[in-house]
């Protein structure tokens, strides 16, 4: 529901969006997608819907139709250039080959086409599986973890220099940015401004 709805505000602004990686969920759903946004500001723009997401719906798949909550972590990376440089060392990077889930035909099912890459001494992930070919995907994938790891060292750096002016970040899962309530009533409430439609 998230990632249809985003996808669509970036179709309303023009944005060209490409879904990198989809994983689905054990029962149904979507447990977790990468989806790379290319556009004037994108960036600019959503950075903003950093953080978690709260949803509060009658689940369709309760067969009591019993209200759930569901929280959705929203990460927002900048596609880095290859003129900034992350060292990363080949011997820091565990990299496997799979075999793609989805569309795509009998080359999906006999191939190894799937990347996944572990930078060992961090524990980032990141998968690649849209593309037929192996060294497209792993091209996508090392890409997704220079901006990853650029944003980690930025992060961390950012949060070094809050520690020395004594300021405290609130960057944990329990503090959520946005709750969209579908039942009883409709409505959708920012928490940081308090604004809320519905």
């Amino acid at each position: 529901m998230l990632m249809r709805m985003y996808l669509r505000w970036c179709d309303q602004r023009g944005y060209q969006t490409e879904i990198v990686d989809l994983t689905s969920g054990d029962e149904a759903g979507i447990k977790g997608t990468t989806i790379l946004v290319t556009g004037a500001s994108a960036y600019g723009y959503l950075q903003a819907e950093a953080g978690v997401h709260r949803l509060v719906r009658l689940s369709p798949y309760d067969f009591n139709k019993r209200r759930h909550t569901s929280f959705a972590a929203l990460g927002v990376t900048p596609e880095i250039d290859d003129t900034v440089e992350v060292d990363i060392q080949p011997d820091d990077l565990r990299i496997d080959f799979y075999r793609a889930s989805g569309a795509g035909g009998q080359h999906v099912n006999v191939t190894d086409s799937a990347v996944r890459i572990t930078h060992k001494p961090t524990g980032l992930i990141v998968q690649c599986q849209n593309e037929r070919s192996q060294h497209k995907n792993r091209e996508i994938a090392m890409k997704l973890l220079r901006s990853r790891l650029h944003e980690k060292y930025r992060a961390e750096r950012e949060a070094e220099l809050s520690k020395q002016r004594s300021e405290r970040l609130d960057i944990d899962f329990g503090s959520q940015i946005r709750s969209y309530v579908l039942h009883p009533y409709q409505r959708v409430k920012d928490l940081r401004t308090n604004v809320e439609t519905g």
